[in-house]
């Protein structure tokens, strides 16, 4: 097909040729774009004003000529629709300055090297899908090359050194791309620079101090990259600069004060770096600052009063850091601010008034350590009932008092979260008004009273959480109008009555939580209400329906028992004889006679069953016939014996077969079957996971498939899949033996009695710890890469082998299941609570594998402090993830360390992993940062220098 479309463009080449020959008048321009448009595919058709018997291109469609020359000056075809390649014809443009082709569907890499027009001032090839490398030589004669945009593409490999060659340079934009590397050093010194932009590439480096040289830089954007070190002093002289986004990448140290001569610069982003220091008075000469983002750094002190120099600030955040005392009462003078974000940090004091004089749209201060009343930080004498506030967030701090009655005034508000709190009092009426409200949060406090029924005006709302309180009395019926709600959680409080029966017209429920209530009576019927989880109503003493696991009592007749010997006119009295009285049975009672019998009959039949079974399953196990080879080499039998396929080697297995049901080879249990371990008839061990999901199982060829790709994987992080053995009623995976046993018992069993564990140590060293946090980041990052999501990931699935290396077990056995519900993944793999990420529980939130990111976060703390991800107390449930967050907040990390470790870890490693496990536990999937991204940052927090003198203590 190559040689057809070949011989065919040569073919027009000539016919063109020949047309000039006879026709002086054709120019270069016409023959260069009919060659180009050969190498193009045109669905809309934009291209069909270009004819090749037109004397001149200068009418057709995005192409613009010079009126003096007439010869071929732009070709601007952004958005056309056009695929294809980018052929040779462009270089007969021989005085073409501007070339767009942006927005288009173009591939292929660029074989053609334009660089060479020697007129080209303008190149934009963003928002295609070219990939491969830019060749080395592309920008040898660029001299006159003004502005260049390759963004939104698939480019990789190094930036080409001889983009030096580019003097004249104004706009460099790679961003969006795959390139790699470090920068040249020659853009540094490209002075005619205005604006740099290679933000999410995966380049790397330091910034160096010839960035000073960059006199005319007016934006400089490296976000999302891998570039480290601190920024340089001499970033002051770039003082034409307006804007600076170094985000996501791991630049450290403090920021550099020179940074005040930025006097133009109206946006500073330095969001998820590794800065540390205080944010001096220096910021307020930064007078037109619109955008300051700091967030998710390790900054510490007092946000600087001269903050409140910045009248044009419109934006600060400053979350995920380490800022104490209260921000400064001179903020009342930034009067355009409209988003404050100051949440997880350590600050201290009330809530300043002002925040509610501003007409602020988004006020967040979760997780500090405030105090006081929220009554008394809105001013009563203020007009605020045309406030802009559309999300008011004072979570996980420690306030009091009641929830102020004219919160109903702010009734833009979108979002109000008050939870983790102290406060008391009832829910007040005039929440009603908030009929723009998406999600209300006011669970973990101490308030009473009842439910008000205005909640049934908030129309809009998805999410109710008023869990942990006091509230009593009945359930509003009104509640049944929210027809939007998707999560409801009204556990832990006092509620009585019944549920209304009218909540089963809430169509889009996805939880819905009234544990630990007083509640009774039937539960609502519907499609959700029949498939609600049993947990999700317990603790309710008189609330019947099957998910309470208790049957709702039926109304019947009241039975008529007529005695024979009564004389009187009672048909139910019953005289006694002999001093006994006579015991009639009711319907009722010979119901549950009826029922008792049932059950009795039931567990027979079910035992005879279960021994019918375990034979069975003891001659299909010995039956297991010998196979080997590669993926091919398999041996069907019939179904008695099954199929057994062993990716490498012929093994005997008949001599392990007994250990499928033999309690004292199994080595554990997890949510997809139990685990055992046998010998082979060569010697060799290994680990036989029998699945307990044959229900769910795919079919014979499904399954196959899948676990063949699964025994494909090869890392030294993962537990190899060896082989697997088929019937319908049974289906075995073979695994190599790892001989350390699973972390979860190194972490929280210190000593044990399974001999078939080796080397088992009381304690893990922090460097032992740390090559497992290491090793485990590697083996997700792979799966990853081969878009493979973990699902189960926990400190049991982690092996130890007898040099201490980890391995990640359990990975990809959801694909086993014929559709990924997480209803049935969640129960499935519900041991791991306290590692499944949030979203788990909303249908809404797509399931990435920023869920193995999460459960990767837990591990971490996990490892660090020596507790398991959820512990019960007598009193109480300690969450991980919330333990050690508070006490970073606190400035309480040392706590938090394991007390084996205790004087035998480096602060600076240990601190900088528990953030890391903290910043990947984020509630925002798009916080947690990629794996990949995860095992940079471990590079870079551990130390050059051996640590052994840990080890040896």
């Amino acid at each position: 097909m190559r040689k057809v479309v070949g011989i065919c463009l040569i073919l027009l080449y000539l016919h063109i040729i020949v047309v000039k020959s006879l026709n002086p008048t054709l120019d270069d321009d016409v023959l260069g774009l009919i060659v180009f448009k050969a190498d193009l595919q045109d669905p809309e058709n934009k291209l069909s004003s270009w004819n090749e018997d037109d004397d001149s291109p200068c009418k057709w469609e995005g192409v613009k000529c010079n009126p003096r020359s007439n010869r071929v000056s732009a070709l601007v075809l952004d958005g056309f629709g056009l695929s294809g390649k980018m052929g040779r014809g462009l270089m007969q443009l021989k005085f073409l300055s501007k070339l767009s082709l942006a927005r288009n569907n173009l591939t292929g890499t660029i074989g053609v090297n334009i660089g060479q027009l020697t007129n080209l001032r303008v190149i934009d090839l963003s928002e295609n899908s070219f990939s491969g490398p830019v060749p080395d030589d592309f920008f040898e004669q660029c001299g006159s090359l003004r502005s260049i945009s390759l963004a939104n593409n698939k480019f990789s490999g190094r930036v080409p050194d001889s983009l030096v060659s580019c003097s004249s340079l104004g706009v460099l934009n790679f961003s969006s791309n795959q390139f790699s590397g470090i920068l040249p050093s020659g853009i540094w010194s490209l002075n005619g620079l205005r604006s740099l932009d290679v933000s999410d590439n995966l380049l790397e480096g330091e910034i160096p101090k010839e960035i000073g040289g960059l006199y005319n830089l007016r934006e400089i954007k490296l976000r999302k990259n891998q570039f480290t070190g601190p920024v340089p002093d001499e970033i002051g002289a770039c003082a034409l600069l307006r804007s600076v986004d170094l985000s996501e990448n791991s630049f450290s140290g403090s920021l550099p004060t020179t940074l005040q001569k930025l006097s133009l610069c109206d946006n500073l982003n330095f969001r998820s770096n590794l800065f540390t220091g205080e944010i001096t008075e220096w910021i307020g000469e930064l007078g037109r600052l619109q955008t300051v983002d700091l967030s998710k750094n390790m900054f510490s002190g007092a946000v600087p009063d001269a903050i409140g120099n910045i009248q044009s600030l419109r934006i600060l955040n400053i979350s995920d850091n380490g800022f104490t005392g209260s921000l400064p009462a001179s903020m009342i003078n930034c009067e355009n601010i409209q988003i404050l974000d100051a949440s997880r940090n350590s600050l201290t004091g009330f809530i300043p008034t002002w925040v509610f004089q501003l007409g602020l749209q988004a006020v967040l201060f979760s997780e500090n350590k405030l105090t006081g009343s929220i009554n008394g930080a809105v001013d009563l004498s203020i007009d605020v009932s045309h406030q802009n506030l559309q999300v008011l967030d004072v979570s996980h701090n420690e306030l009091s008092g009641e929830i102020p009655s004219d919160i109903g005034r702010f009734t833009s508000l979108r979002v109000l979260n008050m939870s983790k709190n102290s406060l008391t009092g009832g829910i007040p009426e005039t929440v009603g008004k908030l009929k723009a409200l998406n999600s209300l949060d006011l669970s973990e406090n101490q308030l009473n009273g009842s439910i008000p029924s205005s909640i049934g005006t908030c129309s809009s709302l998805t999410s109710l959480i008023l869990s942990r309180n006091n509230l009593s009395g009945q359930l509003p019926v009104s509640m049944s109008k929210l027809v939007a709600l998707e999560h409801v959680d009204l556990s832990f409080n006092k509620l009585t009555g019944t549920l209304p029966k009218s909540l089963e017209n809430l169509v889009h429920l996805v939880t819905f939580n009234v544990s630990h209530n007083q509640l009774q009576g039937e539960l609502p019927a519907g499609a959700f209400f029949n498939t609600i989880s049993p947990s999700s109503v317990s603790n309710n003493p008189t609330l019947c329906g099957a998910a309470a696991n208790k049957s709702c009592p039926t109304v019947l007749p009241k039975p008529i028992v007529l005695n024979p010997n009564s004389t009187g006119t009672d048909p139910d009295s019953v005289p006694q004889t002999l001093g006994h009285k006579k015991i009639l049975l009711s319907i009722s009672a010979l119901i549950a006679i009826g029922a008792a019998a049932v059950i009795i009959i039931g567990i027979i039949f079910i035992t005879v069953l279960n021994l019918r079974v375990r034979s069975t399953m003891s001659r299909s196990a010995a039956a297991v016939p010998l196979s080997g080879g590669d993926f091919s080499s398999s041996h069907t039998t019939d179904t008695h014996s099954g199929k057994l396929v062993m990716f490498s080697g012929e093994p005997d297995f008949s001599t392990g077969a007994h250990a499928l049901l033999n309690k004292d080879c199994e080595l554990g249990r997890g949510g997809f079957g139990a685990v055992y371990r046998t010998v082979l008839g060569d010697g060799r061990s290994v680990a036989i996971k029998k699945l307990t999901v044959s229900s769910l199982v795919k079919s014979q060829e499904d399954f196959e498939r899948e676990v063949k790709k699964l025994g494909k994987i090869n890392h030294p992080n993962l537990v190899s899949l060896e082989g697997y053995y088929w019937t319908p009623s049974l289906q075995l995976l073979i695994y190599e033996y790892v001989s350390g046993g699973n972390l979860y018992r190194h972490l929280h069993e210190s000593t044990t009695q399974d001999e078939n564990i080796v080397n088992n140590r009381s304690s893990l060293t922090w460097n032992e710890r740390f090559n497992i946090i290491l090793g485990i980041a590697k083996s997700l990052a792979h799966l990853h890469h081969l878009n493979i999501i973990h699902y189960n990931l926990k400190s049991s699935n982690v092996l130890i082998d007898g040099l201490g290396e980890p391995k990640v077990a359990d990975f990809g056995l959801a694909r086993l299941l014929p559709m990924l519900d997480r209803y049935v993944l969640s129960s499935k793999i519900q041991s791991a609570l306290g590692y499944m990420a949030p979203e788990f529980a909303c249908k809404t939130v797509k399931i990435t594998d920023k869920c193995d990111v999460y459960g990767f976060g837990v591990l971490v703390l996990e490892i660090i402090t020596g507790k398991r991800p959820v512990e019960y107390m007598e009193d109480d449930v300690v969450i991980l993830c919330d333990m050690v967050r508070g006490a970073v907040e606190e400035g309480r990390v040392d706590e938090c360390i394991d007390e084996r470790l205790q004087g035998k870890f480096p602060a600076e490693e240990v601190i900088p992993v528990v953030k890391l496990g903290l910043i990947c536990t984020s509630q925002v999937p798009s916080n947690r940062p990629d794996m990949a991204e995860v095992i940079n940052i471990l590079g870079l927090i551990k130390c050059p220098e051996s640590q052994e003198e840990y080890d040896n203590n």
